[in-house]
């Protein structure tokens, strides 16, 4: 990589595949409790409510959207190299606390921890990848990190769940994550570089990053492109709530075994991670809008069809197969979009905002799961989860400005920034 910063995918293609590496292995460290850790709250530690065993996600998800908030304001100041190696030297005692845990609260405890390792490190590596690509190929850009990463998710539920056929659950989850951490943090310290001087060349002149409380007034309030783009996140990831802490719960109660849940667990990962190496793409040519609403609806069906199967994994599968498609479409889009319309300098800030309210998504959807579930029953909460984000797609569809990429860029210095400048 040369020492003068120059925009590119292919100018950075070295940096680009670390980061993406990277990426895979955030992906994988929250991969291995997918197919497993639902049932080991039931099975290690006797726990009975739906509710209390989803307690390890609402931790999860609570941790990971305030870290997100503060690492996006960090960013700029801190660095984003120095952030990503602190979060992979915080992943290192979540293994051994899942091992080692007397009590379910250690459990929950531990992913709380999860939560503020992958708050840093996925946030890092999403700001890494755009900074070094520039506009012109942000959505591409986006569809590679959330390929890996959710790659990086499904690979991590399979070998979970076929390391959990052998051995111990929680044995499979300590070893395997402890050697990703490890790995993960030598390459974050050794090799990757900042890319703090690629957010000053795409800047220019002129302009500085606006405060935390600024971009949290315009994405969560002010600007309506913002808003729409911050609830369909979070309703995107109380999905992904209800599908990691739910489905498994919801196979098991139906007779289905450990591997085909573990099955059913990594499909929907692994297709959202597969398709998203044409969505990024995809809504630089189309726009961001389209495939957002699309994305909403397909897994709004998804979800339908999930809560009408009855447990059958044949049809737990194929709505999996669908989830997977509809979160594809939406995922690197709604980031790039957040992106389109503010200034570089900005985007660490809002970027940070907008993932607070998405990764909140995970503490609404396994509350509003385990509660639904408890009260009315498995399939029932599914299908309210299913109109829900039929709802929020409709929302994006009205809320929106524009329909294409272009439309959103040549716009941002007249909308979104000039609600930073107070103007």
């Amino acid at each position: 990589m040369s020492s003068e910063p120059v925009l590119g995918l292919r100018e950075n293609a070295r940096q680009f595949a670390l980061l993406v590496l990277l990426t895979a292995f955030v992906g994988m460290m929250v991969g291995l409790e997918r197919s497993t850790l639902p049932l080991v709250g039931e099975a290690d530690f006797g726990v009975g409510s739906s509710t209390a065993v989803l307690s390890f996600i609402v931790a999860f998800g609570a941790a990971k959207a305030l870290t997100n908030l503060g690492a996006g304001a960090l960013a700029h100041a801190v660095g984003r190299q120095r952030l990503l190696v602190a979060g992979w030297a915080l992943a290192l005692p979540v293994p051994l606390a899942i091992a080692l845990a007397p009590s379910w609260g250690w459990i929950v405890a531990a992913n709380a921890l999860l939560g503020v390792n992958q708050g840093l490190t996925w946030s890092m590596t999403v700001l890494m990848k755009i900074d070094l690509v520039g506009p012109r190929r942000r959505g591409l850009a986006l569809g590679l990190n959330e390929a890996f990463g959710y790659g990086g998710v499904a690979l991590g539920a399979a070998l979970a769940g076929a390391l959990a056929s052998e051995f111990a659950a929680r044995d499979a989850i300590a070893y395997s994550g402890l050697a990703i951490a490890l790995a993960a943090l030598a390459i974050s310290a050794l090799l990757v570089r900042d890319t703090g001087a690629h957010v000053e060349l795409e800047q220019g002149e002129g302009g500085e990053a606006p405060s935390l409380g600024k971009a949290f007034a315009l994405v969560s309030l002010e600007d309506r492109g913002l808003r729409a783009c911050a609830q369909a996140g979070l309703v995107n990831n109380l999905n992904d709530g209800l599908a990691w802490g739910l489905v498994p719960l919801y196979l098991a109660a139906h007779g289905a075994s450990l591997g085909e849940i573990a099955l059913v667990a990594a499909l929907y990962p692994a297709v959202w991670g597969a398709g998203q190496l044409l969505t990024g793409w995809l809504s630089d040519v189309l726009g961001r809008k389209p495939p957002i609403v699309a994305g909403m609806l397909v897994q709004a069906a998804a979800l339908g069809l999930l809560a009408a199967s009855g447990g059958t994994v044949a049809l737990a599968a194929l709505a999996a197969v669908a989830l997977g498609i509809g979160t594809a479409l939406v995922y690197p889009a709604l980031i790039a979009a957040i992106s389109d319309r503010v200034e570089p300098i900005a985007r660490a800030t809002t970027v940070g905002v907008y993932r607070f309210w998405r990764d909140s998504g995970y503490v609404a959807g396994a509350l509003l799961a385990g509660v639904l579930a408890d009260i009315v029953g498995m399939s029932a909460a599914i299908a309210a989860v299913a109109a829900l984000t039929a709802a929020s797609g409709l929302v994006v569809f009205v809320e929106l400005p524009g329909h294409g990429s272009d439309v959103q860029t040549n716009n941002r210095r007249e909308t979104s920034w000039q609600v930073l400048e107070g103007s």
